[in-house]
C-alpha cells in the first residue's frame, strides 16, 4: 500500500535509495529480536524491537523530504511493518505474554493486508494509500508490544472479569503495554474496514474501466 495518496505519480523506479536501505535493515533486525527474546534477553529484545519499529517513521520522512519515494519502497516499507508486527505478536505469544485471540486478530489482519495489497497491485495495479489513523494504530501496537517485551513495571489488573484471556481486565498483574496493545488493536480494526472499503471501490472502478475498454 502506498504511503501517500499522490505518491504514485512521484514514485521512481530506483532500488538503491537510503529509505529502502533502512527498510532492509529493519527487516534484518526481526530475526535478531526473536533470538534475543527466546534466550531471555528481554531488555535487549525490547530495544531491538523498538529500533526496528521506530525507524519506520524515519525512512518515510527521508523518502518524502529528499524526493526518493520509490515504487519498491511503497511495497517494501508496509511489508516490513507487517512482518515486524507478525514477528512481534508471535514472539510474545510463544513466551506467554499475549493471549491467543490477540495473536489471531493481528495475524489475520496483517495477512489480509499483505496478500490483498499484493494481489491488487499485481492483478489490477491498484494501491490503497495508508491513512494517518492506520499509522497511529501501528505505533500503538508497537509501543504495546515493546512494553510487553520489557514486562516491567507490572500493574494490577482491573478485576472486572475472571477470564485469563483478557489480561488487564482480570485481576492478574500485567505489563502497562497491554493497554497500548488494546488501543492499537481497536484502531487497527477500524482502519482495516476503511482499507477494505477503499480497495473494493477502486476494484469496481478498475473492472468498469476494463469492461469499457473491451467494449470499445
Amino acid at each position: 500500500m502506498a504511503k501517500t495518496k499522490g505518491a504514485d505519480a512521484q514514485a521512481t523506479d530506483r532500488v538503491f535509495t537510503l529509505p529502502n536501505l533502512i527498510s532492509v535493515v529493519r527487516l534484518c533486525l526481526v530475526p535478531v529480536y526473536l533470538v534475543l527474546l527466546f534466550n531471555g534477553f528481554d531488555v535487549m529484545a525490547a530495544c531491538m524491537f523498538a529500533l526496528a519499529a521506530g525507524t519506520d517513521w524515519i525512512d518515510g520522512q527521508i523518502a518524502r523530504r529528499t524526493n526518493t519515494v520509490s515504487k519498491l519502497g511503497q511495497l517494501l516499507d508496509p511489508a516490513v511493518d507487517r512482518i515486524l508486527m507478525i514477528a512481534g505478536v508471535a514472539g510474545l505469544f510463544l513466551v506467554g505474554r499475549l493471549p491467543l485471540w490477540i495473536i489471531l486478530v493481528v495475524l489475520a489482519r496483517d495477512l489480509l493486508l499483505l496478500a490483498g495489497g499484493a494481489y491488487l497491485v499485481k492483478r489490477y495495479r491498484i494501491r490503497v494509500a495508508v491513512i494517518f489513523p492506520g499509522k497511529v494504530a501501528t505505533t500503538f501496537l508497537f509501543i504495546g508490544f515493546a512494553g510487553l517485551l520489557l514486562n516491567w513495571p507490572l500493574l494490577p489488573g482491573l478485576g472486572l472479569v475472571d477470564a485469563a484471556w483478557l489480561p488487564g481486565f482480570n485481576g492478574d498483574p500485567v505489563s502497562w503495554g497491554i493497554w497500548f496493545a488494546y488501543a492499537g488493536l481497536a484502531l487497527a480494526l477500524v482502519t482495516t474496514a476503511y482499507y477494505v472499503t477503499a480497495a473494493a471501490v477502486k476494484l469496481r472502478a478498475a473492472k468498469r474501466a476494463a469492461a469499457a475498454g473491451e467494449g470499445r
